[in-house]
């Protein structure tokens, strides 16, 4: 087995794994969890028939579904579980926007799972949206919660001039992270262990983040934002907009909030934070329910529903 120079060897093994995906010319959109589990359950699928539901669906597969180089690279990077008279894959693989990423395999019920399904894709429209808009003076950039790396990496792209940094407080994530930038041939992105900026100094043009944004019984890391319901570390990240956005810079928060009799509380509370701040902001709904098995949770019986929002933040010149 070839490895790649500069890089762990589980690291490398991935790499090779991800760059015959990539020429294979793989394609995959991660679903809900509710979805996948209905997609999961249906007669047939069982076992996996193809490369996407290798490593998009999470489905075991027997001996001879994938060339034997593809198994070695898995068992080299440690990502291959024995399933009965088969194996499962530990990661899963999808794309968004012409990019590959590594992330959690269904169910993500690990503690340092790292999360990537729609909300990711509405995440990245968000971002796509505003540097096509001609905002283009981005000197610096920081990704904050990075996850799998979107956030970092489209911007990374589109602005390969900048400097780009992912920040998470999971290992995985960063590790995650650092191998799509090396998927894309993104050089200009690298990560840090930080929570929220603390580990990282200095201010910045552009700030993004998708934060987790739930009440999780487990308070598991991608899952569980804090506060009354699931906003606290929103509110957190845009609390830092004042201090850590370079003049003129501008923070894309991509949130959820829970709206209780008709009341949306993260707006309100978003609202009493910025107050007097040397900031503008733009409020938007992005959409008007999302997660709505989680009203099923006692910390939401009193939620009429979970919308997606948009905070867009920018700093004044003066």
């Amino acid at each position: 087995m070839s490895t790649v120079a500069g890089v762990a060897d589980g690291d490398a093994a991935l790499l090779q794994l991800g760059g015959a995906l990539q020429a294979s010319g793989y394609r995959f959109t991660t679903v809900t969890p509710a979805t996948h589990a209905r997609v999961n359950g249906r007669a047939g699928n069982e076992w996996a028939r193809s490369i996407a539901d290798v490593f998009g669906w999470s489905r075991p597969f027997r001996s001879g579904l994938l060339a034997t180089e593809w198994v070695d690279w898995m068992d080299a990077a440690g990502v291959l579980d024995t399933h009965e008279d088969g194996w499962r894959s530990a990661i899963r693989f999808s794309t968004l926007a012409g990019s590959l990423y590594l992330h959690s395999a269904y169910p993500t019920t690990a503690a340092d799972s790292v999360f990537f399904g729609p909300d990711t894709c509405r995440f990245g429209t968000a971002i796509t949206a505003h540097l096509a808009a001609g905002h283009a003076d981005v000197r610096r950039a920081v990704d904050i919660g990075c996850g799998a790396g979107p956030g970092a990496l489209l911007v990374a792209l589109a602005r390969p001039e900048a400097e780009v940094v992912g920040v998470d407080i999971n290992e995985q994530a960063l590790r995650y992270t650092r191998l799509a930038a090396r998927l894309a041939g993104a050089t200009n992105l690298t990560t840090q262990r930080s929570d929220l900026l603390s580990a990282v100094a200095g201010q910045f043009d552009l700030i993004v983040a998708n934060p987790p944004y739930l009440l999780d019984p487990g308070e598991r890391v991608y899952r569980h934002g804090g506060g009354g319901l699931g906003e606290g570390l929103s509110l957190d990240i845009a609390t830092l907009a004042s201090t850590r956005l370079a003049p003129g810079g501008t923070l894309l928060l991509y949130t959820g909030t829970a709206v209780c009799g008709g009341i949306d509380r993260f707006h309100d509370l978003v609202a009493e934070r910025l107050h007097g701040s040397s900031v503008d902001w733009h409020y938007r709904e992005l959409d008007p329910d999302v997660f709505g098995e989680e009203l099923l949770e006692p910390a939401y019986a009193g939620a009429d529903r979970i919308a997606a929002v948009l905070l867009t933040v920018t700093r004044s010149r003066v």
